[in-house]
């Protein structure tokens, strides 16, 4: 889904999230993975997932970026 994309890292980031907006990098190019710094304004043209949880929970958000179900990990990082 994200072919231009860069691996940020071949496995899943386990983030503790809290009630509120977050917004998942599609790009790999962030530096506070797996949270969106705005680095694909200047490198790529693929834009955040953004999305809103209403309770806290453990999530797990891709890392290799090549997920079909953006932006939770599927496991397609044990293929590449």
């Amino acid at each position: 889904m994200f072919k231009d994309s860069q691996i940020a890292q071949k496995g899943p980031y386990e983030v503790a999230v809290k009630p509120g907006k977050y917004s998942w990098c599609a790009c790999g190019l962030s530096k506070i993975q797996p949270r969106c710094d705005n680095a694909h304004k200047e490198n790529s043209t693929l834009k955040p997932v953004t999305l809103e949880f209403t309770e806290s929970k453990t999530v797990w958000f891709c890392g290799c970026k090549q997920t079909k179900n953006p932006p939770f990990c599927d496991g397609t990082h044990k293929t590449l």
